[in-house]
């Protein structure tokens, strides 16, 4: 609920690793096959050196992550905005972990429900941040 968000409160969640079925399975429900993505050889002549994984896939694999931790579950009315940073690629294989850190909270004036904002830091397994942003929730309270 709300009031189990204390600003400074950190949730670290699981890890996942990135596998090349996510990222085709994610190319093929977004619809982007940029080759950075999908072509071997077309990422190898990149700064990247080979493919990465969608930064968009991070993300959506970071809201699962967020979500398998049960904290949220039947408590989180809306996710109001996402504000993101890419920091560093997220290639196949990589394995990440999430980072939620409350950067504030404020209780609605309607009662009932409260906004929560998260920072996120997704990591990958040589703890490098891929990702990095803000979530702003609004969460259930218990009043």
């Amino acid at each position: 609920f709300f009031e189990d968000w204390t600003e400074g409160y950190e949730l670290w969640t699981a890890s996942r690793t990135i596998t090349e079925a996510d990222i085709m399975a994610f190319a093929g429900v977004s619809g982007d096959f940029n080759p950075l993505h999908t072509n071997e050889v077309f990422a190898a002549s990149t700064p990247m050196k080979g493919r990465i994984a969608h930064g968009m896939l991070g993300v959506a694999i970071a809201t699962g992550l967020a979500n398998q931790t049960r904290t949220m579950e039947g408590t989180t009315m809306a996710l109001i905005s996402q504000t993101l940073n890419y920091k560093a690629p997220i290639f196949p294989g990589d394995t990440v972990t999430l980072r939620l850190t409350v950067a504030g909270t404020k209780m609605s004036s309607k009662g009932g429900k409260g906004v929560v904002r998260l920072k996120m830091d997704l990591f990958n397994q040589r703890d490098e941040v891929t990702t990095d942003g803000e979530w702003v929730l609004l969460m259930k309270a218990r009043g």
